[in-house]
């Protein structure tokens, strides 16, 4: 019940609107960035540094890796006051009267999940279509391969974002300092995600293994068990910032 709800309100808010229309920009950036980057690889192709790929263009992949990173940003902009929002004015009361406290949590995740997958699924199907327009010998069992990939990839990435984003608002009493924890927190990640350029037996690498950004690029690979070790990195984060959450929320005064 408080997922169909919460999905209802979501979908109405006036914040949906502004954030879909973000999307949209953000969408049509890539897809500048994509004839860009495909221009320039048929440069490095016709100089013979780059072999052509039928299975997906080189472009598509680049694209596709860089829409990865502006997401963490877009579940925080979506989701940092689905609990914040309510404890603040104590409206939250009305919810936990009624029903568990896991309840409600989950709940809201739940439905910030199905708006945010709408939309990420309308992303990945516009990149395959620029694809199969764009590049021979593309034909449609790849199209759709492609599709399910790159959305399964978006979603298991995603989920633990937004579990992130469930956590710091579950922390905070106030909406405002929820976003601002929540960009903290991606900005840190981002840093341990580039001690990987660190040298080689530097003691710092190390700690980029913290980071979910780590990560990312695994969830498409050519290797399944390069694949798995990825999906399976997300679920264990997924789990850690939800069930932080869950432990919080029911240990504060509300």
């Amino acid at each position: 019940m408080i997922w169909g709800a919460e999905c209802r309100r979501t979908l109405r808010s006036a914040r949906v609107l502004a954030l879909l229309g973000l999307y949209c920009l953000f969408a049509l950036l890539v897809f500048v960035m994509a004839a860009a980057v495909r221009s320039f690889a048929q440069q490095l192709i016709q100089s013979g540094m780059l072999v052509s790929n039928e299975e997906m263009p080189v472009s598509v992949l680049g694209v596709f890796y860089l829409s990865l990173f502006f997401l963490p940003i877009y579940v925080a902009l979506m989701g940092f006051d689905q609990v914040s929002g309510e404890v603040g004015p104590r409206s939250i009361r009305y919810l936990t009267v009624r029903a568990r406290r896991s309840s409600v949590l989950l709940g809201k995740f739940l439905a910030q999940t199905t708006v945010l997958l709408g939309l990420v699924f309308l992303l990945d199907l516009g990149l395959c279509v620029y694809a199969w327009v764009t590049t021979p010998g593309f034909g449609i069992a790849a199209f759709g391969f492609n599709v399910l990939r790159f959305w399964m990839a978006s979603t298991v990435f995603s989920l633990a974002f937004l579990a992130l984003t469930s956590l710091c608002s579950s922390v905070t009493p106030s909406s405002a300092v929820s976003l601002i924890l929540n960009f903290s927190v991606l900005l840190v990640s981002f840093l341990l995600w580039t001690t990987a350029l660190l040298d080689p037996g530097h003691p710092l690498r190390y700690v980029r293994y913290l980071s979910p950004l780590r990560y990312s690029l695994k969830l498409i690979h050519l290797e399944p068990l390069a694949v798995a070790g990825g999906v399976a990195a997300y679920v264990v984060f997924t789990l850690l910032f939800l069930g932080g959450a869950f432990f919080v929320l029911r240990e504060r005064d509300l």
